[in-house]
């Protein structure tokens, strides 16, 4: 059987996730379709929608096989640290290749890319470093010394691109097996936020009107129905759709109650930023004025969120060096097909595969996705608090066997 991995984070799973998936069985012929996920903050510094389980759930429906979970330590990171982690996940379950969506659609644009920078890489982090020091943010810095250096037609102000590209380093830097093949975004750019196609758009924007109108209806022709069910039954059992909003009163507390010692220790807290933190949150209303009161032309929104979380869950520089190397697979669920790929190739992983959480107490990796899955179930009420920490230990994987695949 042939194993065909993606990199996803489906906040929420929408039509050109499906899109996507359809290119990728087609386009590579796999037996097997991979997800490996991020569980519940996302890669921006997100909370995701719903939990990693309902998102499961969608992936499943829409004719995923197998949904790994991207720990905590490699899914709430830039590009690098998150491809790094991702992609050596997939090599180490037996993906034969990698497909992941990108604003430029040509592989051979991103290998000829990854070769430029790993033969002239002094040169390029000389220019990074030269933006920098300018006040650039460190996106925009790479951006503009890749077209300083660059000698192929790779665009990296695209942030699909940049990730692709972090995906092909990552291949290299290991020398993994894993061969990685690209498809073109459809119609709708990352950071939309608003509808301009009848069927297709991003998940920022579908997110984004869900909030604003509260209604299902409203992002129908935008996501499978599948989705729309999912979403459904998380709003009717837990009450509400996780946003940055709801861990706000906990992320004043934590940053009102550090010392700036504290905050220094924290992962990505660096430069003296603390000071800016924790003069800004005294007057701060909401995330959003927060965010949007301690944001430079350095600290990005995205750089300033993903701070916010190692906050809340504690994630410190110390635990971040220890974590640098994926230690398990934990599996989130798996279709028949990815029960019997599983049954043939358990033997030969590269890494133990888990199906109970309780195997992981005491891996660093797993202590901290522990702290984040307390955090993210602190934004409900009792006793639904308890019941969403339950989830995290006692949930055993999904079987998709029975469920409505589409």
């Amino acid at each position: 059987m042939k194993a065909v991995g993606v990199i996803v984070e489906y906040n929420p799973f929408h039509n050109g996730h499906r899109y996507h998936l359809q290119e990728t069985r087609e386009k590579t012929g796999a037996d097997c379709l991979v997800a490996v996920m991020s569980g519940n903050f996302l890669q921006r510094g997100e909370p995701a929608i719903v939990s990693k389980w309902a998102r499961a759930k969608m992936a499943l429906a829409a004719g995923v096989d197998l949904v790994i979970e991207l720990p905590y330590a490699f899914a709430v990171q830039a590009a690098e640290r998150f491809a790094d982690g991702a992609v050596r996940l997939l090599d180490a379950l037996g993906c034969e290749e990698l497909c992941f969506g990108s604003e430029s659609g040509d592989i051979a644009a991103f290998l000829a890319a990854a070769k430029t920078l790993f033969a002239q890489k002094e040169e390029f982090d000389a220019l990074v470093r030269a933006e920098l020091q300018r006040g650039q943010s460190f996106p925009k810095a790479n951006a503009k010394a890749w077209d300083q250096l660059r000698s192929v037609p790779l665009d990296l102000a695209q942030p699909n691109n940049v990730l692709g590209l972090a995906y092909v380093k990552a291949i290299w830097r290991h020398k993994l097996s894993i061969m990685p093949r690209t498809i073109p975004r459809l119609a709708a750019g990352y950071h939309d936020e608003s509808f301009s196609h009848p069927s297709i758009a991003s998940a920022t924007s579908v997110r984004k009107t869900l909030r604003q109108t509260g209604q299902l209806a409203s992002i129908a022709p935008y996501v499978p129905p599948t989705t729309l069910e999912q979403l459904r039954q998380y709003r009717q059992t837990y009450g509400r759709w996780h946003d940055w909003e709801a861990y706000f009163p906990l992320l004043k507390y934590r940053l009102l109650t550090a010392t700036k010692e504290e905050l220094r220790r924290t992962a990505g807290i660096e430069e003296g930023v603390e000071h800016r933190l924790k003069e800004k949150i005294t007057v701060a209303e909401t995330f959003a004025s927060f965010i949007a009161a301690v944001k430079t032309k350095r600290y990005t929104w995205t750089r300033l969120q993903r701070m916010c979380a190692h906050v809340l869950t504690n994630f410190t520089k110390e635990e971040q060096t220890k974590t640098s190397d994926p230690t398990y697979i934990r599996l989130l669920g798996m279709s028949e097909t990815g029960r019997r790929y599983l049954q043939r190739v358990k033997k030969e992983l590269a890494l133990p595969l888990i199906t109970k959480a309780a195997k992981l107490n005491g891996d660093p990796l797993y202590e901290q996705e522990k702290r984040a899955a307390a955090v993210y179930a602190a934004a409900l009420p009792e006793p639904l608090y308890s019941a969403a920490l339950k989830e995290e230990y006692a949930t055993i994987p999904i079987y998709a066997s029975g469920m409505e695949r589409k």
